[in-house]
Formats: C-alpha cells, sequence, structure tokens
C-alpha cells in the first residue's frame, strides 16, 4: 500500500488538529495536493517521516507500518472500526484491544456440540424397559448467547437427537431445551428460566427446572432454588409438582465441602412408569480434594427422609477417583475415573449415570471405569463402562457406553 493512498483512508478517520505547525517533511512542498493532509497527521502524531526528513509517500508500506497509522489514530479517539478489524492481528502485536470491536464481536455468540453415541448392554432388564440390547444416536446442540450488559446474559439451547438403532430408527426429535437469563441484582448472582440443573452435582438430580437459582458469596457461598421439574418422563415422573433445593460450600483446609437439600412434590422412582410419592426429601454432603499430584478423591453421601421403597435403606454413597483430565481444546490430553456406586431409590431423584439403575428393583449397586481422551482439537472420546447389580439382588447388568464429541 503507497502511502499516498494511506493519506486519504487515514484522513476519513476523521482525525483532526486544531492547530499544526507547517507540514515537516521536505518533500510535500507547499504546493502539494497532499500538504494540508499530511500537515495535519503529523501535527496529530499520526504519521511519521524517516530520518533523512522525507514523507516517502510513493513508498510501500507494510501492514505492521499501516497497523502503526491505526493505532495512533485510536489513540486520539478516531472512529477506525473497519481497518482495526482488518489490521486485528497487526495491533494486537502492538499491544492494542479493539475494545468497541471485541465488545460488539461478543454481543452474541453461537457455539456447538455434536454428539455420536453408543450403548451396549447385557441383561433381560435392558431389553425389557428399552426394547433392545444396543443402541446409538446422534445429538446436535447449539447455543446461543447474547449479551445484554456487562452484567446480564440471555441463553438459549436447541437439541436434536436422531436415532438409528432398530426399534426406533428414524426417529428424531428437535426442541428448545434451554432458555435463561442470567446475571447479578447487587451481589447475587441469578439465573431465571429453563436450564438443564446439575445442582453442583449430579448423582441425586441432573433434570431440566424452570424456575429461578440464587447463589451469594465467596468463600461460604450460599445457594436456593425453586420451580417445577420440567418434562414429565424417567425418574422424575410429574413435572406438576414444585421443587427446592438448597447449597452451602466452602472449602474446609485442603477439602472442597457442601451441604445439599432438595424437596420435590410428586417425584416418580420407578422409571417408566407414572408412580409417584407426594413428598420427597433428599440431604446430600459432597466431600473432594486432592491426594496427589493429577490425583482427586471425592465422596458423596445421600439419604432420603422416609423409607418410599421398604426393601432398601434411606441412605447411599458414590465414591470416584479421579487421575488427570480430558481438555477439549487440547489433543491428547486424557482423564481416567472409577466410581463405585451404592444407591437406593429412596436416596436419589434423577442421577446422571449410563448405568442400569434398577428404579423398579430398589436402586442399583455397581462399579465403574471410565478414560476420556482428546483425539483432536475439539474433538473427544469419552467410553465408560459399568456393571450394577440391583438393590434388592434380583438382576444385574452390564453396560458399555462410547460418546464421540466434536465442539465449535
Amino acid at each position: 500500500m503507497k502511502k499516498s493512498l494511506v493519506l486519504a483512508m487515514a484522513m476519513a478517520l476523521g482525525v483532526t488538529a486544531s492547530a499544526y505547525a507547517a507540514n515537516p517533511f521536505s518533500d510535500v512542498p507547499a504546493g502539494h495536493w497532499a500538504y494540508d493532509s499530511v500537515a495535519k497527521l503529523a501535527a496529530a502524531g499520526v504519521v511519521d517521516g524517516y530520518a533523512d526528513g522525507a514523507f516517502g509517500g510513493d513508498k510501500l508500506i507494510t501492514r505492521y507500518e499501516m497497523a502503526q497509522i491505526v493505532a495512533k489514530a485510536m489513540a486520539k479517539g478516531a472512529d477506525c472500526d473497519k481497518l482495526a478489524a482488518e489490521f486485528a492481528d497487526e495491533l494486537d502485536t502492538l499491544g492494542v484491544r479493539v475494545a468497541k470491536l471485541e465488545k460488539g464481536a461478543d454481543a452474541v455468540k453461537i457455539t456447538g456440540q455434536i454428539r455420536a453415541d453408543y450403548r451396549s448392554a447385557d441383561s433381560a432388564w435392558s431389553k425389557k424397559y428399552w426394547d433392545q440390547d444396543d443402541w446409538a444416536s446422534l445429538r446436535t446442540r447449539l447455543w446461543v448467547e447474547g449479551q445484554v450488559n456487562d452484567d446480564w446474559s440471555v441463553t438459549a439451547m436447541l437439541q436434536n437427537t436422531q436415532k438409528f438403532t432398530l426399534t426406533d430408527g428414524g426417529d428424531e426429535d428437535t426442541s428448545l431445551k434451554r432458555v435463561y437469563a442470567e446475571g447479578k441484582i447487587g451481589g447475587v448472582e441469578v439465573l431465571a428460566g429453563r436450564w438443564n440443573e446439575f445442582f453442583w452435582n449430579a448423582n441425586v438430580l441432573d433434570y431440566f427446572i424452570d424456575g429461578a437459582r440464587f447463589t451469594y458469596g465467596d468463600k461460604v457461598k450460599v445457594g436456593f432454588m425453586a420451580g417445577k421439574l420440567n418434562e414429565g418422563s424417567g425418574y422424575v415422573t410429574s413435572c406438576e409438582g414444585d421443587f427446592l433445593a438448597a447449597r452451602v460450600e466452602s472449602k474446609i483446609g485442603a477439602v472442597d465441602a457442601s451441604f445439599n437439600y432438595f424437596k420435590a412434590d410428586k417425584a416418580g422412582w420407578l422409571n417408566g412408569t407414572a408412580d409417584t410419592v407426594d413428598e420427597k426429601e433428599i440431604y446430600n454432603i459432597n466431600l473432594g480434594m486432592d491426594v496427589a499430584k493429577d490425583l482427586h478423591l471425592s465422596y458423596e453421601y445421600m439419604w432420603g427422609d422416609k423409607k418410599y421403597n421398604e426393601t432398601v435403606s434411606k441412605d447411599g454413597f458414590v465414591a470416584r477417583l479421579d487421575y488427570k483430565g480430558a481438555d477439549a481444546s487440547v489433543a491428547g490430553t486424557y482423564g481416567v475415573h472409577a466410581q463405585w456406586f451404592d444407591q437406593p431409590v429412596n436416596a436419589f431423584l434423577s442421577p446422571t449415570t449410563d448405568a442400569t439403575q434398577f428404579t423398579e428393583n430398589g436402586g442399583y449397586e455397581g462399579w465403574n471405569l471410565g478414560v476420556d481422551y482428546t483425539l483432536a482439537k475439539n474433538i473427544q472420546l469419552c467410553v465408560n463402562y459399568y456393571d450394577t447389580e440391583a438393590k434388592d439382588k434380583s438382576a444385574d447388568d452390564e453396560v458399555l457406553y462410547s460418546e464421540l464429541y466434536f465442539f465449535f
């Protein structure tokens, strides 16, 4: 790019000087067509000449030199968004942040995830309730996040699921799964709308909720949520009842600790049936700590207020050991984990696990081994093996579940 063209572009930025001295460049005489423009830009500190005192208007300049001109113009308050976008990499090298452009680009974000999964089971129980021993599906999710202001954002998630196995092959469903606003009111973090709630852990509840969640605190964090359990199917068989939950979490020495409380009206405990209990209360304690380099141990204890199923206990636990962890953005990273379950139906609502849960037989106990591996940037493979048995000892099952994720 010649400097003569830069003059027209730079002046279009709106750079002016209230007063300026005579043009300092020897090769731009008073009668030159660009005299006034060069003088103004020089006085404003936007352009510099060469060591010999010449402007060099007929010389080619590099992108780096052009970025310097844009940076100086920006420093003078010039409106140069288009040029700043064009020379963003060079400006970044110069340490110039294009804040206005960054803010505009971040106003709306679209991200996605594609998951291909395959599940193979090995029991009559699975065949009875799923009509087959194995099944596969493809799930696509698109997230749209809009920034309302510095404190608030709105997020929506659209999901499509396609099934490929014999009994339900060709079935597909598309729905708006999540729509929620998230932000702060004073020092309180607020989330309201429809979202998927792990409630800071997932062995008691992993489910869609319509409602609001409030969290406050730093070293000791207190949380509360109220709403309804959405989607009347699965382990939570009714969305007519109200749902409440509360949490207190903190760090005690090297241990991350939390105490949780759940209360669900008309909560189901028989998979695939309409059987419910009028009210179900569950208490839960989570503990976790690093026991060695790259090795994390966690323990979760839960107990229900009543014996809805008289044949099993009111309390249960999940212990988990994690070694390292896969980062989807870094190829070659991996994580390995092992778990032991003992979960009667009296002590959970809808846990997130791909193990057979034997809800009709009092719940489940058993173990799990899994590995996550990042094959390439934003491509991750997860494989889990589960071996569980019904709490009443009437059945058992082995499940191999593999997932391949693509993030974009």
